[in-house]
């Protein structure tokens, strides 16, 4: 499979989205036999992002973490440092869902969800499973109309998959910080 070389401006903002493998709705509401649980596969999402953010140096401008994939608005500095961000991202989240699951695999959602991301016997790999599609979709953000348009469309991303009826309902996405003035799931960066 060829690989491209991404080409990202220095102070561009992107606008990042990646999925799970087989779009497994591992981030789901109350699934994992009560919503603590699922709720920790959140937790470790947001936790994780959050420190890579304060290792790698990039400005957090908007996320959305939905049942099975995520968007995020950064700044990334040096602007080449998204493959990195992003691969580091991946991996210790895997590592964690994975942990998570394999503990839990006798609750039926959990052997469910196992069994879901479990790669084909043909895949010659070090793992059995593999929880986030190997790609992600970077989009460059040059304008202030369409850095307004990527942070609507995350806000409202739960509202148009029927998750919530507005977009304050969502815990998981950057709506609270930006209209509630609420912090307390993920504070974001704001550009000067």
């Amino acid at each position: 499979m060829p690989t491209f070389k991404r080409h990202f401006g220095p102070g561009q903002l992107q606008f990042l989205t990646s999925s799970t493998y087989r779009r497994a709705r591992l981030f789901e509401t109350d699934r994992m036999a009560g919503a603590e649980r699922n709720s920790a596969l959140r937790w470790t999402f947001v936790e994780v992002l959050g420190r890579l953010r304060t290792q790698m140096g990039f400005l957090l401008i908007g996320w959305v973490l939905m049942p099975d994939h995520f968007h995020l608005l950064i700044k990334p500095e040096p602007a080449e440092s998204t493959s990195r961000m992003m691969q580091e991202l991946k991996k210790r989240t895997a590592q964690s869902i994975l942990s998570a699951l394999s503990e839990n695999q006798h609750v039926p959602w959990c052997g469910k969800m196992l069994a879901r991301i479990r790669l084909p016997p043909t895949v010659h790999a070090d793992s059995q499973f593999r929880v986030w599609q190997r790609r992600y979709y970077p989009f460059g953000v040059y304008s202030e109309k369409k850095r307004l348009e990527k942070l609507n469309y995350m806000h409202h991303n739960p509202v148009k998959q029927g998750l919530v009826s507005s977009p304050d309902e969502w815990l998981w996405s950057s709506f609270r910080f930006y209209y509630l003035n609420d912090s307390s799931v993920l504070r974001m960066d704001r550009l000067a």
